[in-house]
């Protein structure tokens, strides 16, 4: 199985740069798509052997998931039972019949951090909902988390120590995260630095490479011997983000 997700910053901006034809490709079984901006599937993603779960955040032009899948989800859910959090569609749950597929859109702590104690309240919750959700079956959590979690996950820590997405909370957070029983796959395959998914559009920081990692495919621990691979398509563009893919046995 292959799973694919991206924050496209804008589903309409990015069919126009090409994600259309990603998504013929039929390379993957199932696309999480993050901050798509739209409460309307764009045409071009229609038709094409896949179904659709949209899911708008309620301020439109903002937020918002995608999901396209080949395989018939058991069963979906949308959000995390808290309104504050599921009027922004952060969260979409997609019940396979091994385990859970969760798409997500962590909060941006924002400049000043002025969204910093929200993106905490998020986190916790988010974790308590996960929690539950290992009760029943392994999750594999897909997207934006909005955090480099190390130091080489980013390519300036120095300059950038306490700014939003790499406060020592928002990191410790995922610290803690992870240690109560998920990998981070990226990690599994490559261990060094270099590597990122978001890069500021500017200064020429993309083709710098001056870029953060902050999208994620964390899975259970009990996954972990399925995974195949886990990788960055930094030369696909159309987003400020490059996609992740998930492979699993």
């Amino acid at each position: 199985m292959k799973i694919l997700s991206w924050n496209v910053n804008g589903i309409r901006s990015a069919v126009k740069k090409g994600l259309a034809g990603l998504v013929n490709s039929q390379k993957y079984d199932v696309l999480l798509f993050q901050e798509v901006k739209a409460d309307v599937l764009p045409k071009e993603l229609a038709g094409n052997g896949y179904l659709s779960f949209l899911y708008p955040a309620a301020k439109r032009g903002y937020s918002g998931l995608l999901a396209l899948t080949k395989i018939r989800p058991l069963s979906i859910s949308y959000g995390i039972g808290k309104e504050e959090f599921d009027s922004e569609a952060r969260t979409m749950t997609l019940e396979l019949e091994d385990f859970f597929v969760i798409n997500t859109y962590f909060p941006n702590s924002r400049r000043e951090l002025s969204r910093l104690d929200f993106k905490l309240q998020y986190n916790s919750a988010f974790a308590e909902f996960i929690h539950e959700l290992e009760k029943v079956k392994p999750v594999v959590i897909c997207g934006d988390f909005n955090v480099a979690h190390e130091e080489i996950d980013i390519a300036r820590p120095k300059e950038n120590e306490g700014n939003a997405g790499f406060t020592e909370k928002e990191r410790k957070w995922m610290t803690e995260f992870l240690k109560g029983g998920y990998v981070d796959t990226f990690r599994m395959f490559k261990k060094g630095g270099g590597n990122y998914t978001w890069w500021t559009y500017r200064s020429l920081a993309r083709q710098r490479n001056i870029g953060w990692r902050i999208d994620y495919a964390v899975i259970s621990e009990r996954l972990a011997k399925n995974v195949t691979d886990s990788k960055i398509l930094e030369n696909v563009t159309g987003s400020d983000h490059a996609p992740i893919v998930l492979e699993l046995e």
